[in-house]
């Protein structure tokens, strides 16, 4: 996934300025695709340059900030890259390195890493299923949008779920 992308589709979902796409960024999309906020502006102006994106003045009582919407070439652009093929991407945590390297040590007791990772995973876990049921209540039935975001929602929630279980497993097979 790409950082241009992601701000395009949340630029559709609407259109808005740079610091309010940076705090939606980190409620929705920053689930699963962490940018910083200087990250998301430099990304903008490369959008803005590119034609994909434009920039109009908006007055607030701080000034003029700029409001971005997205042009029909980054309308194109975001249906062209949904549409390329891409591999799953291979694991890629430190912790599982740490736990080769104390496999590899036998002296390094990283039960308490594995305690403080399950609780992170809880917690993430959590957020998900709060999330779920705000903007997913049961019964009401959803259009192909809400279908697909909520498949999103439900990849993080069975992600950190699937964690949990190994985390347990491996604190019961002794990484202490």
């Amino acid at each position: 996934m790409s950082l241009p992308h992601a701000i395009l589709t949340s630029l559709l979902e609407r259109p808005c300025t740079g610091a309010e796409l940076a705090r939606r960024f980190d409620k929705s999309l920053g689930h699963f695709w962490q940018a910083t906020h200087q990250q998301i502006y430099r990304e903008l102006g490369k959008l803005e340059a590119d034609g994909l994106i434009a920039a109009r003045g908006l007055a607030t009582a701080r000034g003029s900030q700029r409001h971005f919407d997205v042009l029909p070439h980054g309308r194109a652009e975001l249906e062209r890259w949904t549409l390329v093929a891409a591999d799953p991407r291979p694991i890629r945590d430190a912790l599982l390195v740490r736990l080769r390297a104390a496999a590899v040590l036998g002296t390094v007791d990283v039960g308490a890493e594995m305690r403080r990772h399950r609780q992170l995973h809880r917690d993430s876990l959590e957020r998900y299923l709060a999330i779920e049921a705000r903007d997913f209540p049961p019964g009401v039935p959803l259009d192909r949008g809400g279908g697909l975001q909520r498949a999103v929602l439900r990849a993080g929630i069975v992600f950190e779920e699937s964690w949990l279980v190994w985390c347990e497993e491996t604190l019961a097979t002794g990484s202490q």
